[in-house]
C-alpha cells in the first residue's frame, strides 16, 4: 500500500482514486467497469490523449493476450463510481502487490485488468468500455503498436509498428514507407 505522510491509505485521496464530486463539473462520457462489475468508472474525457496497441513480454503474459490495446488518460480524466475499494495492484518490476508507481491495477474479486497507473498518466484498456456507437470506438483508435519485435502474431493493419517506445525507437519493416523514410530523414539530420 501507498505510505508516507498521509498514511497506508493515502492513495484514496489521490487521482485517480479520489472521486469526484458534483460540484468540480465532472462531466462523464464513458462508462466502463471490470468483468465482474464490482469495480465502475467514468471517463470525461472525449478522446484518449494516445492510443496504442502494446506486444511487449510484460503485457502478453499479464493479458493473456498477443497484445495490449492501451489508451492514455490524466489521473484526473477518471472516476470511479463503485469500487474504488476493490483494486489490486502489481508492481511488474519487483513483483509486489503494494502500491508503488507504475503499478497495474485490477479488481481484486474477478482480476480483470483495470489500468497501468503511471506517476503522471493511467493507460486504461478501452475493452471494458461500454461504448454506445461505432463513433465512439473510433476516439480510441491506436495509432501505432510498440515493441512490435516481440510480436506473436503479424498485424498487416498499415499503422507505424516501432521496436520499442514509439518515436524513441525504430520503426520495423512494415511500417508505412513514408514514416520510415521520415525517421531516416530525421537521424540524418542529427
Amino acid at each position: 500500500m501507498s505510505t508516507g505522510i498521509d498514511g497506508m491509505d493515502s492513495w484514496k485521496t489521490r487521482p485517480p482514486y479520489s472521486i469526484h464530486n458534483a460540484e468540480e463539473g465532472f462531466k462523464t462520457r464513458y462508462q466502463g467497469s471490470c468483468h465482474c462489475g464490482k469495480v465502475t468508472y467514468q471517463l470525461s474525457r472525449e478522446k484518449p490523449l494516445a492510443a496504442k496497441y502494446c506486444h511487449c513480454t510484460t503485457c502478453q503474459t499479464l493479458h493473456g493476450a498477443p497484445f495490449q490495446w492501451a489508451a492514455i488518460f490524466h489521473k484526473e480524466d477518471i472516476n470511479f463510481s463503485n469500487g474504488h475499494h476493490d483494486l489490486s495492484w502489481y508492481e511488474s518490476s519487483e513483483k509486489t502487490t503494494e502500491h508503488k508507481l507504475p503499478c497495474k491495477v485490477s479488481c481484486s474479486y474477478c482480476r480483470a485488468p483495470i489500468m497501468d497507473e503511471g506517476r503522471n498518466m493511467i493507460l486504461l484498456f478501452p475493452a471494458l468500455i461500454k461504448f454506445q456507437s461505432k463513433e465512439e470506438i473510433k476516439n480510441f483508435e491506436p495509432t501505432c503498436h510498440m515493441f512490435y519485435p516481440q510480436r506473436v502474431i503479424d498485424i498487416a493493419d498499415g499503422k507505424p509498428k516501432w521496436t520499442g517506445l514509439n518515436d524513441a525507437s525504430d520503426l520495423v519493416e512494415d511500417s508505412p514507407p513514408e514514416l520510415k523514410k521520415r525517421k531516416l530523414d530525421e537521424q540524418l539530420e542529427n
